[in-house]
């Protein structure tokens, strides 16, 4: 779900969701990051004052509420709080109401000023018998993000986003292609121009299949929804033809790093 939020319109922006949201047919929907706040805080101080808990948080309470009533899970970004620190995160809600949280693990540029970088072990969600793995942002440049999700037995990665950089999603073809599996990325859309600060957001929110395929492509400037149909467990296949495997075929004991570019 592809759409631009008001800055600090929490309750707002949340309402307008839950209407889209109320008309689609879909088990599982992917929102932006920081969906519900918007992106461009000021201050550390201002986005601790938009924060909250992965336990009780009002936006927690809203999208356990409408999984439950669409029977869907639902992924979607928000600025976690916790024992002082502030996180740029992401939870997978099922619906019995269980939140799976992720913590963005590479900020990117003024989110080093704003969030703690996260701090727990890429995990995998399952869901009705879809092996799910989460990403934000930025963490796609990193492609051991998806390396590893995908080594675990990741079937779908869910990767809310708030992308300003034009690269992430041709390259997430690639990343689908190299670990042969499926992947979501919802982005938003929209300037915010806020203090010394000034983001555009590029839209272009995609559906990309095992195979690389595009399945699903929003324009850059417009609110959508995107669906898709497919069939997960066609990414436990890793065979490239019938002499390559990309998992047989891997030499990690050739992948340590020398002595250049030690840091």
């Amino acid at each position: 779900m592809q759409f631009q939020p008001e800055f600090g319109l929490v309750s707002h922006n949340i309402e307008r969701i839950s209407n889209i949201i109320s008309k689609i047919d879909a088990e599982i929907v992917v929102l932006p990051e920081l969906c519900f706040t918007g992106y461009t805080f000021t201050s550390r101080d201002e986005a601790i004052s938009l924060g909250e808990t992965d336990r009780d948080g009002f936006t927690l309470q809203r999208i356990r509420e409408l999984a439950a009533k669409k029977n869907m899970g639902i992924v979607y970004g928000f600025p976690e709080l916790d024992e002082g620190r502030l996180y740029n995160s992401c939870a997978f809600v099922d619906p019995e109401g269980k939140a799976s949280v992720y913590r963005k693990l590479h900020l990117y540029y003024y989110e080093k000023e704003w969030f703690s970088p996260g701090d727990k072990q890429l995990e995998l969600i399952e869901f009705r018998g879809c092996r799910i793995g989460l990403m934000i942002c930025f963490d796609w440049y990193f492609p051991e993000v998806m390396r590893s999700l995908a080594l675990s037995g990741a079937h779908l990665i869910c990767h809310p986003s708030n992308l300003v950089l034009s690269h992430c999603q041709n390259s997430m073809i690639t990343r689908c292609l190299e670990n042969a599996v499926f992947a979501v990325t919802a982005n938003r859309i929209g300037t915010e121009k806020r203090g010394r600060f000034d983001f555009t957001f590029r839209g272009l929110s995609q559906i990309i299949s095992n195979e690389g395929q595009i399945y699903y492509r929003a324009s850059p400037d417009k609110e959508e929804v995107g669906v898709a149909d497919i069939d997960f467990r066609e990414s436990a296949n890793k065979r490239i033809n019938e002499k390559n495997d990309l998992w047989m075929d891997r030499r990690p004991e050739f992948y340590r790093m020398g002595n250049y570019g030690k840091r």
